[in-house]
């Protein structure tokens, strides 16, 4: 890999959102020599911006680890000719360059890391903390030690990288599930090209077994797809002729046909990359806490290990400046920060990675840990609690109405909306007239559409519309627990649609495992408050508030907030955008939906299911545990055996468990979130 350190710093804003390296270019690898911005690889970049890099070394583990492996037989060697098996030829210059050779391998590279820090203008770094402090064990002919400490320091680093390694496979894989060639019928004649050159309007033929490479629409009457890359769930999803197909999904039968509705880098996959990877430069609070706290507090250790070398002959008697400069030297060694530089990012990562794997994407690491402290789940009712799929049930008409010319009208002013009513209209009514002339249609949020049809006013909404307009009415709405979608024309009342909606399998689970959780529950939503509270009853949520404006669904989040409680709001992310700009979180049901739900959510659940709303927050819950745990480790230990250093109580090996031992046991701790189960 290419280093571009030099060259290069990752710029963040006080939210921890970075600033530069665009996502396209993450994307496509995409080299910008413009305004000083970086050479980007993906696969091989790292997600911290703490001064060098764990992820991107391009060698094998052998390889990683063979600078170790001479270093610490030269050592084994060395340690035997002094106390085992002595030689004696084995003293003077020939031990001192002995010992130099086993401390260059795992040496030089951290004393040249140092030095290009420095250039950086970023002084003390753990690299010089090392450098300085098994330098100093050489000076003072403590050759064993100095390279023991730069031997195990090396070791972890390795560690450490293969940790982080790991922890990014999860979201690397999804870098995978694109094919690079895609096969075209041109003239009924196969040809492969690369999926990058496909065009709209490009016949795909996909094989059984075969990954599809760009979004588009079914041609076959049938297929059965595979769709984990993009929900996490590897239950087959049968589409029929006409329905959408996104780039990622497998092709688990027979031979079909797809036509490309969108361009390479347009796709949904593309859009779920570029969410992910945003979301390791959305850094969390306790991360930018932690950077900052780094770059005070090692400056800070340097000057109290040569307060601990100097000060002490200004008050001893008996001071030796050999024993006084190795508790300084213990106690550089114990100071350096890998532990928190490291295990902290990679503990957030190791929660988007969980998450990412069960079809949950998050934007940032801030968001595991607001999903942490969440005190309400708001949520809408249809497409989130409910299946969103809605029939028409019944169509009650006045008799002096032409009940077919009034539903043509109807269809024809509803294909103006995307709202589900709209489909369930069209699906129950068929192909729209196209004899049907609308004028003016206009939408009138919160209650329905309103157009002029041959000179007369059409409306198609709620009661709330036929209020609005001063549309008389002889039925009393709320008997009836259905969605209604009341219909006027001319000024008259013509009657009503019945519409029925049902509950997702799995809405009962996600209530009560959000109640087990400690988490009140309210149900939001524009639909008739009788069949809100109706279901609402059925799943046990506990407040729940229907014929709702957008407004009203903002102002109900207002209240909640104004008692100092944390809120996440869960919905499409396009109709309620001021709630979910609003709330602390907001979540989409983004599933296979529109892409500005994946624009506007903080956290998209990719397969529309309600339990893992209950899921975020346990992941969050979990990840922002195991940081805890990792901050509290590294200081304990620390600032024991930095006591013990500075008293004279400690040697160089208790330093390197501090340092080394530490980190080590802190990344351990937080790789585990990749094998929990939630």
């Amino acid at each position: 890999m290419k280093n571009t350190e030099s060259q290069h710093h990752h710029k963040y804003d006080a939210n921890g959102k970075q600033l530069c390296c665009t996502l396209e270019e993450k994307i496509n690898r995409i080299t910008d020599n413009q305004a000083g911005c970086c050479t980007v690889d993906y696969k091989s970049e790292h997600a911290d911006d703490d001064g060098h890099d764990h992820s991107g070394d391009d060698r094998t583990t052998f390889q990683m680890f063979l600078p170790a492996i001479i270093s610490f037989g030269l050592l084994l060697l060395a340690i035997g000719f002094d106390n085992y098996f002595t030689q004696s030829w084995f003293t003077g210059w020939v031990r001192i360059v002995w010992y130099c050779a086993a401390y260059l391998p795992v040496g030089l590279p951290v004393i040249k890391e140092a030095i290009q820090s420095i250039r950086k203008s970023d002084v003390f770094s753990e690299f010089l903390l090392m450098s300085i402090a098994t330098i100093g064990a050489f000076a003072i002919s403590e050759y064993p030690e100095g390279v023991a400490v730069m031997l195990f320091y090396a070791i972890g680093e390795i560690f450490q990288s293969l940790a982080v390694q790991r922890a990014k496979r999860n979201i690397k894989s999804l870098l995978d599930q694109r094919p690079d060639e895609v096969t075209i019928l041109e003239n009924n004649v196969a040809k492969t090209i690369k999926a990058s050159k496909a065009k709209i309007g490009d016949i795909i033929q996909l094989k059984a077994g075969e990954k599809l490479g760009l979004d588009g629409e079914l041609l076959s009457d049938k297929a059965s797809f595979n769709t984990a890359a993009l929900t996490g769930e590897s239950k087959p999803d049968s589409k029929l002729k006409g329905e959408t197909v996104l780039a990622g999904m497998i092709n688990l039968n027979s031979v079909s046909q797809v036509k490309v509705t969108a361009a390479y880098t347009d796709s949904k996959l593309s859009k779920i990359l570029e969410m992910v990877q945003e979301a390791t430069s959305k850094k969390a609070p306790t991360e930018l806490f932690i950077r900052k706290f780094a770059k005070i507090y090692t400056p800070i250790v340097v000057f109290l290990a040569i307060g601990i070398c100097i000060l002490p002959m200004l008050f001893v008697e008996n001071y030796v400046f050999n024993d006084w400069l190795y508790r300084a030297l213990i106690f550089l060694v114990i100071s350096c920060p890998c532990a928190l530089v490291i295990s902290i990012p990679l503990g957030y990562f190791g929660g988007i990675g969980a998450a990412s794997k069960n079809g949950i994407l998050f934007k940032g690491s801030n968001f595991l840990d607001v999903m942490a402290s969440i005190q309400n789940v708001v949520m809408d009712k249809t497409g989130t609690m409910t299946e969103g799929v809605f029939k028409v049930q019944e169509v009650v008409f006045k008799a002096d109405f032409d009940q077919n010319k009034i539903l043509q009208l109807v269809n024809a002013l509803e294909s103006q909306s995307t709202h589900p009513v709209a489909t369930a209209i069209h699906d129950f009514v068929g192909e729209i007239d196209s004899k049907i002339s609308l004028n003016e249609v206009e939408e009138i949020a919160g209650h329905g559409l309103k157009a002029s049809v041959n000179g007369k006013e059409l409306l198609v909404g709620n009661f709330k519309l036929m209020d609005e307009f001063s549309i008389k009415y002889d039925i009393d709405p709320s008997s009836i627990v259905y969605t209604l979608i009341a219909v006027a024309y001319d000024k008259k009342f013509v009657g009503y649609l019945t519409i029925a909606d049902s509950i997702k399998e799995d809405a009962q689970i996600t209530i009560d495992k959000l109640k087990a959780l400690g988490i009140k529950t309210t149900m939001l939503s524009g639909d008739k408050n009788n069949v809100v509270q109706f279901v609402a009853q059925k799943l046990g949520i506990t407040n729940a508030f229907g014929d709702l404006l957008p407004e009203d669904k903002v102002n109900k989040v207002k209240e909640i907030i104004a008692k100092n409680q944390t809120v996440a709001f869960v919905g499409d992310g396009v109709n309620d955008a001021p709630v979910v700009a609003l709330s602390n979180v907001g979540i989409a049901m983004g599933g296979l939906g529109s892409d500005a739900t994946i624009e506007t959510a903080d956290v998209v659940i990719q397969d529309d299911k309600p339990s893992k709303i209950p899921m975020a927050i346990n992941i969050g819950k979990q990840t922002k545990k195991i940081v805890w745990q990792n901050i509290t480790l590294a200081f304990t230990v620390k600032a024991i055996v930095l006591i013990l250093g500075a008293g004279g109580l400690a040697t160089m090996w208790e330093a390197v468990f501090a340092d080394v031992g530490v980190a080590l046991l802190a990344i351990l701790n937080a790789v585990r979130i990749q094998r929990m189960k939630f």
